[in-house]
């Protein structure tokens, strides 16, 4: 099969396999699944920016077969197909749609009419797509016979310059024929066999192939592999006609709605301003890195060459200033993430690289993930740290976590229920071990900002800032290493920051937890020791920002008022100025992080008055009691997948409920005590 450069319109219409059962992937492009309301939206946008939704389906039964298939996917109400022999139309106001279908079941003067009319009607008029094709009609009528051949191929020559000078108002999409199951057919369809079909088809190739028409070919491909499927081994079963209608949505559609996941017949978005100016600063940091190697490198050979023949003058030093030395590292760090971003603009934003469709099986989820794995095997290490989930399992934990995420999203697992739940739980974990640690953190350092340098009109404040242990440039280095990449990104592909919806959650939650320990009166470890009633006053903190968390998800206009304020609503909108993404990821998992600083607050408690002692490698508890919490913990967990088989429909609204959230912390907080289980001497 050969492929016109890199046109996904031509690759969507000639070309494609089945990576599993009822499933199509277009060779080279992504091709997106239109649901009624999908193409319901995209009849209303065309006719909405003055363009027509005027469709003519030409043809025998099996087109009239696509034509059903066709307007039961946009209209609201059922139409029941039926066999005739004469034309249907549909009409539907609401999205200023007009499909016809047109029984012309032979190439012969009756068709020739059907198109010469069109050329002497109004430009206005005539159909902006025609979806025709033909041959088996005139296989039955005269048996098989190379005469009824070569009167196709006439008729099917006279036809094509009205077809070409049909190019400027109408897109002609002629279908190929698809196979037929010889065994299943009738005797009177007999005659009809796919040595018959193939020359048909080839005589369309030659001739239509220089016109004006484009070549519908994936139809025949789609058929090939699911004839089994056929009742009457002739007419198209609706799996077929499915995947038609989608291919034929996607044509007519993807370049109108720009759908993420539908680049088949899309042209690239243009470049912003924006994506301007990124890619000139990345640009000049590029030049600029390779101009300073270059004179880094003519230095150095001159400082040698000076050294050998001369010997080093008094004092001087040929090794580049610390200063120099900053600017270089900076530079070329800038350039290789310039090149890296150019890397991907042209892999997701172009069609220089080929795509496909995301296709889940087992193998592909579970093979890399057991490959890394094994690996990790052989790349252990040892740690002194002895206190309950310290920094360097928790960030093991994470590092597992972000990788089953990073399969996750790259298999497409999403649209496997058990996995999605399973997910879920996952993400709320993260968020539990991102409150349980930043909690331990500022309460261990207790230093929240610059408030008490500020105290003498801030003279402190530059020998503050450059201490490393401060609390203000602890939260800014978070943040920027969570949001770097994820903005440069936003800047690079012209996507809005929710569109990378898990760094925006885990820096909302950050802040939170810093707000939350920051504001007065300040709670910690040093202040808890000398006055124990600020255990009192962090108590306070929890029963504020719980009641705060409930107030914003009891009250959807609450909600949106505080985050669609300006300058943040950027910040929490999608493309599409709706806040409805956000507040769907927000909501689930609300309580994860209040309850991972619970948790922590409750462990510092019990370290205080010496109820638990982990400061040896020693097990904290009985291996009985380790066992008991093992296995509530597991059954936390496995709470939310059971769940989740039982209510499909309701698992979002399950795993809403606060009493669901803390079953599954507590199920987090039991399985912790594995590492306690099993600590060495």
């Amino acid at each position: 099969m050969k492929h016109a450069g890199n046109d996904s319109c031509e690759w969507l219409l000639s070309d494609g396999r089945f990576p599993g059962y009822n499933t199509w992937q277009p060779y080279g492009c992504m091709m997106h699944k239109y649901t009624k309301s999908d193409a319901r939206m995209c009849m209303h946008y065309i006719s909405y920016w003055g363009g027509r939704n005027h469709i003519t389906f030409l043809g025998d039964s099996r087109i009239r077969q696509l034509y059903f298939e066709f307007i039961n996917l946009i209209s609201n109400k059922e139409i029941k197909s039926h066999k005739a022999h004469s034309d249907i139309h549909f009409q539907d106001e609401q999205i200023s749609a007009r499909v016809d279908f047109l029984w012309h079941p032979m190439v012969n003067i009756s068709m020739y009419y059907v198109y010469k009319n069109w050329l002497f009607s109004e430009p206005g008029t005539r159909p902006n797509l025609v979806v025709t094709g033909s041959a088996l009609w005139c296989i039955k009528v005269n048996n098989g016979s190379e005469e009824a051949l070569e009167n196709y191929k006439v008729n099917l020559t006279t036809i094509v310059r009205y077809i070409n000078k049909l190019k400027q108002s109408t897109k002609i999409l002629w279908t190929l024929q698809e196979p037929v199951v010889e065994e299943k057919l009738d005797k009177n369809r007999s005659m009809i066999t796919n040595e018959q079909i193939d020359y048909y088809n080839k005589a369309v190739l030659d001739i239509l192939g220089i016109s004006e028409s484009k070549l519908w070919k994936s139809p025949r491909l789609v058929a090939q592999g699911l004839n089994k499927e056929s009742e009457d081994g002739l007419h198209l079963s609706k799996n077929v006609l499915y995947l038609d209608v989608q291919i034929l949505l996607n044509m007519y559609c993807n370049n109108e709605m720009n759908y993420h996941d539908g680049t088949c017949c899309n042209t690239p978005e243009p470049a912003t301003t924006l994506q301007i100016i990124t890619a000139a600063f990345f640009l000049v940091c590029l030049v600029s890195a390779i101009a300073l190697l270059l004179y880094r490198r003519k230095l150095c050979r001159n400082g040698i060459k000076t050294r050998t023949e001369n010997g080093p003058r008094n004092g001087q030093s040929t090794v580049p200033p610390e200063t120099s030395d900053a600017v270089f590292d900076v530079v070329t760090s800038l350039a290789k993430l310039g090149l890296i971003m150019a890397y991907f603009y042209l892999c997701d934003r172009t069609n220089f690289f080929m795509k496909e469709n995301k296709y889940f099986t087992r193998v592909n989820f579970f093979l890399p993930f057991a490959y890394i794995m094994i690996l990790g095997f052989f790349f252990t290490e040892k740690t002194d740290k002895t206190s309950v989930m310290h920094r360097d399992q928790t960030d093991e934990w994470k590092g597992w976590m972000q990788l089953v995420f990073l399969i996750y999203h790259l298999t497409g697992a999403s649209k496997v229920l058990p996995l999605y739940m399973h997910i879920r739980v996952l993400v709320s974990s993260y968020l539990f071990l991102s409150g349980y640690g930043h909690f331990t953190y500022f309460w261990t350092k207790g230093d929240y900002g610059p408030f008490r340098y500020c105290k003498n009109g801030c003279r402190q404040w530059v020998c503050y800032w450059h201490m490393r242990k401060n609390g203000l440039r602890r939260v800014l280095e978070v943040l920027f290493r969570l949001n770097l990449l994820v903005i440069v990104l936003c800047f690079v592909m012209n996507r809005p920051y929710q569109f990378y919806y898990f760094v925006p959650l885990v820096s909302f939650w950050f802040i939170v937890c810093y707000v939350t320990m920051a504001m007065w009166p300040h709670v910690t470890q040093p202040s808890v020791e000398s006055n124990t009633r600020h255990y009192f006053y962090m108590v306070i903190k929890f029963v504020i920002l719980i009641t705060v968390i409930s107030l914003f998800y009891l009250s959807e206009v609450f909600f949106e008022k505080v985050f669609l304020t300006r300058p943040f609503k950027g910040m929490f909108v999608m493309s599409d100025d709706s806040i409805h993404e956000w507040r769907f990821r927000w909501q689930l998992d609300r309580y994860s992080v209040v309850f991972g600083m619970l948790f922590a607050f409750g462990y510092q408690v019990m370290v205080r008055y010496q109820l638990i002692n982990d400061s040896h490698k020693e097990n904290l508890f009985s291996k009985h009691l380790s066992w008991i919490s093992f296995s509530v913990g597991v059954l936390g967990i496995g709470s939310s997948s059971k769940s989740s088989r039982r209510f499909r429909e309701d698992w979002s609204e399950f795993h809403l409920s606060p009493l669901q959230s803390a079953v599954e912390d507590l199920g987090r907080i039991g399985l912790s005590f594995i590492s306690v289980l099993f600590k060495v001497q």
